[in-house]
């Protein structure tokens, strides 16, 4: 287990939902299902964070927040779309300015799909991340070596 698995930071975002998978996100950081257990923290700060949790389709408002949150993010960093709006855009998918899921703005590590996705489901993803996590950040090591 490396540095940045050891208590990696979430920033979360919601894109353009009904809200119902963020609600999902705030219950698995509550005392019931204790995301915190893992080490994990939220934060609001991007530079901060090594997990980008992201609810919601993209569409042509959000597209430029999503990918300046992204990219103001420290490598090693995993992005997880939770819900089938991040997904795929979900119900929202033939609205007139959806775009599509997250991967339409950055790349996405993990898909958590569910409407709306389910506290275990996000804590499963999140843990799924902290192995990417794991490997990218000894890719990034090994980079580093070699450069």
């Amino acid at each position: 287990m490396t540095y940045a698995t050891k208590s990696p930071w979430v920033i979360h975002y919601d894109g353009s939902s009904c809200n119902g998978c963020d609600i999902e996100v705030l219950a698995a950081l509550c005392p019931g299902f204790d995301v915190e257990r893992f080490g994990i923290i939220n934060t609001g700060n991007p530079k901060h964070a090594d997990i980008f949790l992201v609810t919601g389709s993209v569409n042509e408002r959000n597209i430029d927040v999503v990918k300046e949150i992204y990219n103001q993010m420290v490598e090693p960093k995993v992005v997880i779309a939770c819900g089938i709006c991040a997904c795929s855009a979900g119900i929202f998918h033939d609205c007139y300015n959806v775009i599509g899921g997250v991967d339409q703005a950055i790349p996405v590590d993990v898909y958590a799909p569910g409407c709306a996705v389910r506290p275990e489901a996000i804590i499963d993803a999140v843990v799924q991340g902290l192995g990417i996590l794991e490997e990218k950040s000894k890719a990034l090591q090994a980079q580093k070596k070699g450069a």
